[in-house]
């Protein structure tokens, strides 16, 4: 097939859809409120109860906050599933749902953060709704258009961004997935022996 003939925004989308429906989704199944505020070390950054937290910074408007610091730590804070799970509703799809493709406005510190992985999954697929109808009603057309100032490089391609994002989602989620297996690899069988 000559590149010219192939249909951009599709492929785009499949990058993503592939790797939601045939890697991801069903990792995420049966996500536990346990798993999704597990911390594996001390001081790991997460979503917690309003008030509670200890980090420098506590963002977010609802009953749960989501820890953070301004500059961010070198060496970086290890993360919670609820922590990553946040980071990628809000600062990978839901901002740009809102700056790109009409969606309301969104931010670390106004969104309410979910206070159980029921909960988080439910915003995560509603994000990720938006994103891809949004990327499907740019056609080919739309993937060329630089994305101005609502992004840090301007003259880039919305095409650009897509792949950017995909690649978050891909990478963050998958993080995700490797938190669950280390949860249940280093959690006590049920006859009390580990696993």
């Amino acid at each position: 097939m000559d590149a010219d003939e192939l249909d951009w925004n599709r492929t785009l989308r499949e990058q993503w859809e592939f790797h939601w429906k045939h890697q991801l989704r069903a990792r995420l199944d049966g996500l536990t409120d346990d798993e999704y505020f597990w911390s594996p070390v001390p001081d790991a950054w997460s979503v917690r109860p309003r008030g509670s937290s200890t980090a420098p910074v506590q963002v977010g408007a609802g009953d749960f906050t989501m820890d953070y610091a301004f500059p961010e730590p070198v060496p970086a804070a290890f993360t919670t599933i609820a922590w990553r799970l946040g980071h990628v509703i809000v600062g990978v799809l839901a901002a740009r749902n809102a700056a790109h493709f009409g969606a309301p406005a969104a931010s670390y510190e106004t969104w309410e953060y979910a206070g159980g992985a029921a909960a988080a999954l439910d915003q995560l697929e509603a994000q990720l709704d938006v994103w891809l109808d949004g990327v499907r009603g740019l056609g080919e057309a739309g993937l060329r258009v630089p994305l101005g100032a609502k992004e840090p490089f301007p003259e880039a391609p919305m095409a650009d961004l897509v792949l950017h994002i995909h690649r978050e989602l891909i990478h963050h989620l998958s993080e995700v997935c490797l938190l669950r297996d280390l949860y249940l690899h280093t959690r006590p069988a049920t006859n009390g022996a580990a696993r």
